[in-house]
């Protein structure tokens, strides 16, 4: 099992330490991944894995072990299959989060989001415009630019491929590819490069 300590806030490590004693699981801290920033695993044997990006943040990397935390709790309680996101995963993350949702563990810019988020926790914190920005600001990667703030028509880089910002849907943008011509619905809060 890997130390989380280093990766996460503190004043929740004590909290972390007792969760990854209740349950045998094995964590594994992995690179930057592009598409997530952290799952979670049962085999057909009931072993159960929890991977995180060990390039979060703190509040990022503690944020997302308890969402995926909350994942092993609900396949220990549920055998049967539920939704990944559904009722018990929700219930579950809010009831986790609860004790270390306080200004000891997360600054205020943070706290204040992150409570609101907690109301009805989404399946990724990206889906929530306000949490992803007050996250971002303690990413020291980020680059400070995020498809939300390019005007409709303008070109932008992501993910090594140039783009057309088209029109914003809810918390996603409508884009054209410019080689391919092909239209793609990214995330608002994505990190790009404006040309």
């Amino acid at each position: 099992m890997q130390n989380i300590d280093d990766f996460i806030p503190a004043a929740a490590a004590q909290y972390c330490q007792d969760l990854i004693s209740r349950h045998q699981f094995k964590l594994i801290l992995t690179k930057e991944r592009q598409t997530k920033l952290g799952d979670f695993r049962r085999d057909k044997y009931n072993n159960y894995t929890i991977t995180v990006n060990r390039t979060l943040n703190p509040f990022q990397f503690l944020i997302t072990f308890i969402h995926e935390y909350a994942h092993l709790l609900v396949a220990v309680g549920h055998p049967k299959s539920v939704k990944a996101h559904g009722k018990e995963w929700k219930n579950t993350f809010k009831e986790l989060m609860l004790p270390i949702l306080n200004p000891q563990v997360f600054p205020d810019q943070v706290l204040r989001p992150l409570a609101n988020h907690m109301r009805n926790p989404k399946a990724a914190s990206a889906s929530d415009p306000r949490l992803w920005q007050a996250l971002k600001e303690f990413s020291p990667n980020a680059s400070g630019i995020t498809l939300e703030d390019i005007a409709p028509g303008d070109k932008f880089l992501f993910k090594k491929r140039w783009f057309v910002k088209v029109s914003k849907r809810r918390t996603r943008v409508l884009c054209q590819e410019i080689s391919s011509g092909k239209q793609y619905l990214i995330p608002a809060v994505a990190d790009v490069n404006q040309a």
